[in-house]
């Protein structure tokens, strides 16, 4: 068993794939059209080009706003990205006017801060700390 695809929710989906793959640097996958005004839409890393996928999910169904907003309540994140470096990633979005809610924080054997994707959804990005 393997992971091959996850989902986040997105308001708005064009608005999701300009965001995932011109600030956070994913690659668009597969754009289908589903009939109505949504999309199959995935994204990938780069890095990975045949490894898990990110679905845009349109957040439609009435379950998904009180869910992501008690999640951005507390503060959690609904998605995490792994990076080689939380800091100069912290750096590099910071210049794109991505909005942190929490700064890089060594938290032991990781560090990681979190953002807002611009969708709807706070993201986790951490980079784990070389065993001494």
């Amino acid at each position: 068993m393997r992971i091959a695809l996850t989902s986040i929710y997105v308001n708005d989906q064009a608005e999701a794939l300009r965001f995932y793959t011109e600030t956070l640097g994913f690659r668009e996958h597969t754009n289908i059209a589903l009939g109505d005004e949504s999309r199959w839409l995935t994204v990938v890393s780069p890095e990975t080009p045949e490894g898990p996928q990110l679905l845009l999910e349109p957040a439609g169904h009435p379950a998904v706003g009180p869910y992501r907003d008690a999640l951005v309540e507390d503060g959690i994140p609904l998605a995490q990205f792994a990076v080689e470096d939380v800091q100069r990633e912290y750096e590099r979005l910071a210049t794109l006017e991505v909005v942190f809610t929490q700064q890089p924080t060594d938290i032991g054997p990781v560090v990681m801060a979190v953002f807002d994707d611009s969708c709807g959804n706070l993201v986790q990005i951490i980079s784990e700390k070389p065993a001494e």
